[in-house]
């Protein structure tokens, strides 16, 4: 078992130094595991590191999720089989640029929760959870003769709170639980953030992503007398939509690494291999202006979003094996990726027209948002009629997250996003007849880190015609997880925002790459699985496509929120990061 004797590690009875890389099973096809993760083994490191995704886990209050993508003990599992240790953060909290930080959207509904604190029901919510995780993880754990060396007690709790009843809460639960084997703290290495988010018994470690001897110096002067260790070692980054692809030269990270060999310190490279956020996983931030992250979760990693080798992979390599004195064996070769070439979209169907079809209806005085109707992502449509006549032609939002588009009578007026100086659309004079105002709200990712974690989608206020609040709405939820149930007609003229469908065969289940030159703005799916949103704005221009998903004969849909330019989509064997 792990043991903690003064400044070292060590493993049965050995001197131990843990070389951890991240990879988030939730972010990469099952069928994937043991290849991503005989990669991390044969580049030299001898430890995976993962979070555990409370919200998919417990999608809903009392409903748990141990399968497919979650199930996360067939992944320790596959990890001992190719002799890995493990390091397990179990949550609740995991940020990890994931939709709420990975906290449940329902604990949304309760007006007056409070999160990452010692405050009920709060902390019930937490317990429910660990007794039902926990149990999963004990056989896991090294003395159980599974391979968990370490486990995380809250992430990164400096940077948001000080609560230290709160961490208590989390490690007794842990511990009567059946978790045994050490604890750890991580935060950033500075002093606030380590008085705030640490216990004084818990290991402590600390993230970073250069001045390595700066960092583990603080950590040193912090905690004195105890094992050095980077908890996350940022070799990249991650991206937001409209910025810049991020990359951390080879060089700063071979610099890095050297010092930590020479230092003796533990690491854990984050990420090794990052993955995607399929679906609506994605989180976003908020620095005084909305930021969401893009489906793409590659992170600059050692290995591609698709399991390929980069050239940080090799110097990582090679300076790992030197250390250790050991000979470069034979790596498996690169993916093979398929060109399907050019898919026609034949079919279309209008997603505001199909509302009904697709959602749970509710009604309601004052707009509700997506959290108090029992939706976790998606959209949401709010329709009502306006009794003329109305000369105002000022519609102003109240609270909107995050992006609306505004129908009169089914005419389009115009869209609204979170970020907007000025959050309105001017509509024509209402006729004494009156009309139907519709408004189509997508959330894009709830805010994962900072103080604005608290981040409700759909309409959070009201809606105004210049002064006047607007009542009596039709709420749709539209989780978008039951596309089946559209009724398409041929051709590709229905009322945007639509779906668009189209059907192509592969040859093979290789990888391949969703292009959408000349669309704008939406989701795809493949065979019922949504690869995840795509944005003209870019940096990330096409969608990574497991071939695992495919079959002999495929059904692609492009949800198109905008403007589509053509008809037809490319699938090939080449990425575009942007």
């Amino acid at each position: 078992m792990l043991e903690i004797r003064g400044e070292q590690f060590f493993l049965d009875g050995t001197e131990f130094q843990i070389h951890a890389g991240a990879i988030h099973y939730f972010r990469t096809l099952p069928e994937y595991w043991e290849d991503r993760l005989l990669k991390l083994k044969l580049a030299g490191f001898n430890t995976v590191e993962t979070y555990v995704c409370w919200n998919l886990h417990e999608p809903q209050k009392g409903v748990f999720n141990f399968t497919g993508m979650l199930d996360v003990e067939r992944f320790l599992a596959t990890a001992q089989k190719l002799g890995l240790f493990a390091i397990v953060r179990p949550s609740p909290y995991i940020c990890a640029e994931w939709d709420f930080g990975g906290l449940p959207a329902w604990l949304l509904r309760e007006p007056d929760l409070h999160v990452r604190c010692a405050e009920e029901p709060y902390l019930s919510h937490v317990g429910d959870f660990y007794r039902e995780l926990l149990p999963r993880l004990v056989p896991h754990q090294q003395d159980h003769g599974g391979n968990i060396i370490l486990m995380q007690v809250e992430n990164e709790y400096g940077s948001f709170g000080n609560d230290k009843e709160y961490l208590r809460a989390l490690e007794t639960m842990m511990r009567r639980n059946g978790i045994t084997v050490p604890l750890f703290t991580s935060d950033g290495p500075d002093d606030g953030m380590l008085t705030g988010g640490t216990l004084p018994e818990l290991l402590k470690v600390v993230n970073f992503g250069s001045r390595t001897e700066e960092a583990l110096a603080k950590l040193g002067e912090f905690d004195p007398g105890k094992p050095l260790m980077c908890g996350e070692f940022w070799n990249g980054w991650f991206d937001h939509w409209g910025e810049e692809h991020h990359s951390q030269k080879v060089e700063n990270v071979e610099k890095e690494l050297q010092t930590f060999l020479k230092l003796g310190a533990s690491f854990s490279f984050y990420m090794f291999h990052g993955g995607t956020n399929f679906g609506f996983t994605a989180g976003a931030n908020n620095d005084g202006s909305y930021q969401p992250t893009v489906t793409s979760y590659d992170d600059d990693a050692l290995l591609t979003e698709w399991g390929d080798y980069t050239p940080k992979y090799h110097a990582v390599r090679r300076i790992l094996h030197e250390a250790a004195g050991l000979p470069l064996e034979p790596l498996p070769a690169s993916p093979v990726l398929q060109n399907i070439g050019s898919v026609r979209l034949t079919q279309s169907a209008s997603l505001r027209e199909q509302a009904e079809a697709l959602g749970e209806r509710h009604e309601a005085v004052s707009p509700r948002t997506m959290e108090q109707l029992g939706q976790n992502s998606g959209m949401m449509l709010y329709r009502t009629r306006l009794s003329g006549p109305y000369q105002w032609d000022e519609l102003y939002f109240d609270g909107l997250h995050d992006r609306a588009q505004i129908f009169l009578d089914g005419k389009f007026m115009g869209t609204v996003y979170r970020n907007d100086e000025q959050q309105m659309v001017h509509l024509p004079p209402i006729p004494k007849q009156g009309a139907v105002l519709e408004i189509l709200v997508e959330a894009m990712g709830r805010v994962n880190y900072g103080p604005h974690l608290i981040d409700r989608k759909g309409i959070t206020g009201c809606v105004r015609l210049w002064n006047q609040q607007l009542s009596h709405w039709e709420i749709f939820t539209l989780p978008l997880n039951n596309l089946e149930k559209m009724r398409f007609s041929d051709g590709t003229a229905a009322q945007l925002p639509a779906v668009l469908r189209g059907t192509f065969a592969a040859s093979s289940q290789a990888d391949c790459f969703v292009h959408l030159d000349g669309f704008t703005k939406g989701c795809v799916f493949v065979n019922g699985f949504c690869l995840g949103r795509y944005w003209k704005i870019g940096p990330q221009q096409s969608l990574y496509l497991p071939g695992a998903l495919l079959k002999e004969q495929n059904e692609i849909l492009v949800l198109e929120m905008d403007k589509a330019e053509t008809d037809t989509i490319t699938i090939t064997d080449c990425h575009n990061l942007g």
